[in-house]
């Protein structure tokens, strides 16, 4: 199933983590604090709860949306992207 991980974290240090840890489930990023990838549901409770212990008690609000085959087909993008693949 994909998953849509969003977040906005205002500790650089923590955001950039958060980041690298979305990479290390083969998410891609979609835009500076959105990423999008296919993972099965253990790897995504495992990803939330490591998210979860990275922003502990400091400001800050991540989501995860797990999105079925269906709606992905929905998917509809506009525009081009900025610099923000890596």
């Amino acid at each position: 199933m994909h998953t849509l991980l969003i977040y906005d974290i205002s500790d650089d240090r923590i955001r950039n983590k958060v980041a690298e840890t979305c990479k290390d489930y083969a998410l891609r990023r979609i835009q500076w604090s959105a990423f999008l990838g296919k993972i099965n549901h253990n790897k995504r409770e495992e990803l939330i709860l490591k998210l979860g212990k990275l922003l502990g008690e400091k400001e800050g609000n991540i989501q995860l949306y797990p999105i079925c085959s269906k709606d992905m087909k929905l998917h509809r993008e506009l525009g081009r992207y900025a610099n923000v693949r890596d």
